[in-house]
């Protein structure tokens, strides 16, 4: 999965962050934790943040994933 080239914020993919990383809305502040997984969207826990669904959008705001920041561990 690629991300488009000057997106609002790295992602997991651009920094190469491990599968449990966790990532931030830019937008809400809403966390993604891997370990949760999405219950909204129907996301499994264990899924990483690289392997969202290409539609998922943060269930706080709906913003794109583009606007998410890796958290430091």
């Amino acid at each position: 999965m690629k991300f488009p080239e000057g997106s609002f914020e790295r992602t997991g993919t651009a920094l190469g962050a491990s599968p449990a990383a966790r990532f931030e809305c830019g937008v809400c502040w809403k966390v993604y934790d891997p370990e949760e997984g999405d219950p909204i969207a129907q996301v499994p826990a264990g899924t990483a943040f690289a392997d969202l669904p290409d539609n998922w959008v943060c269930p706080g705001c709906e913003a794109a994933r583009e606007r998410f920041l890796l958290l430091p561990d």
